[in-house]
């Protein structure tokens, strides 16, 4: 049957999602913050800010109202960024039955909560209503309909297939799982790990460097996983290697675009100054490095990376300080 779902941004991911949604058969409302871009969408019947040559579906409509676009929604998807979702959450009013379901990918400054964490004590809404969106979720790609592969998790099973049931289509595969703790910072800290990726790559360094910080990125992450209960095979599956891989590797990945910039010696205010798109990992891996330490773990590749965008030490600097470490065992 048919649902009605809206989507609460029409940054790159929201819009694409849209489209998924669309594609599977559901009825779609897409929220633009500024009303020109939403008459635009309407009338172009694409996202000319970001996909201005991708079709979008003539049964996907956009609204600048947040309470009109959320009228009588069966499910609301939140693609706004990570650390503006609370602030942004608090001016809405969400229908009370409505499944939420968040496509954020950070850890929150400050607090340390997971989205679905900011979701439930924003929104006074239950566990069993939250799905989280993860994997490898380069947005364009999903946009121009290539094959992917994601995750939709919940801490309710039923949720979780029903959310499975939204979005699935023969271009988008989803999957369940009920490890929300592990989907989240599997998806947060993988941001963190693309960011010194990339500026081991800006620095000139070739594939065993890049392979290097990825294996060991996917240890930090799994080590915190486990630390706070996460089951520890859902960072080898979509969630954690996979959207790890695309995010490290892809020109695509904003995070990994940022990082290689930093290496070439730009300032994080010179990169964040041309672009209107979010490289989540730039202000969360200071929460995440917090969510570390308070949890007794350590993860010396977002320290490092924390370190440069603090403006603490240069990305050429960070290269030494890991490499110079003690020596320890693989699975230390």
């Amino acid at each position: 049957m048919t649902a009605r779902v809206t989507v609460m941004g029409s940054g790159s991911w929201g819009t694409a999602f849209a489209l998924v949604l669309s594609d599977a058969g559901q009825q779609v409302t897409l929220w633009a913050r500024r009303p020109e871009l939403a008459a635009k969408i309407n009338s172009q019947h694409c996202n000319p800010d970001y996909f201005p040559t991708i079709d979008l579906p003539d049964t996907l409509r956009a609204d600048h109202d947040p309470d009109r676009a959320m009228a009588d929604a069966e499910y609301v998807v939140l693609a706004v960024p990570a650390q503006s979702l609370r602030a942004t959450m608090a001016g809405w009013r969400i229908p009370a039955d409505a499944v939420v379901i968040s496509l954020a990918k950070g850890i929150e400054l400050g607090t340390g909560y997971r989205m679905s964490q900011v979701i439930s004590e924003v929104g006074g809404i239950g566990a069993d209503r939250i799905g989280v969106v993860t994997g490898p979720n380069l947005a364009r790609e999903i946009a121009e309909r290539q094959p992917s592969a994601s995750v939709v998790a919940s801490t309710s099973p039923e949720t979780a297939i029903r959310l499975q049931e939204l979005c699935h289509t023969s271009r988008f595969r989803a999957y369940t799982n009920h490890d929300v703790v592990g989907c989240e910072l599997a998806g947060a800290t993988k941001n963190v790990i693309a960011l010194a990726v990339g500026m081991a790559a800006g620095l000139g360094f070739g594939a065993n460097a890049t392979a290097s910080v990825i294996t060991r990125g996917l240890a930090e992450t799994a080590r915190l996983g486990v630390a706070l209960g996460a089951d520890p095979y859902t960072f080898s599956g979509l969630a954690g290697l996979g959207d790890l891989v695309a995010t490290c590797s892809s020109p695509l990945s904003r995070n990994r675009t940022f990082g290689e910039e930093l290496g070439w010696g730009r300032t994080v205010a010179e990169i964040s100054g041309e672009t209107r798109q979010v490289a989540e990992g730039v202000k969360s891996c200071a929460s995440i490095q917090d969510l570390a330490r308070r949890s007794g773990v350590e993860m010396p590749i977002v320290d490092q990376v924390a370190a440069v965008i603090a403006g603490t030490i240069t990305a050429k600097e960070m290269i030494p300080a890991l490499m110079s470490r003690s020596a320890k065992p693989e699975r230390y």
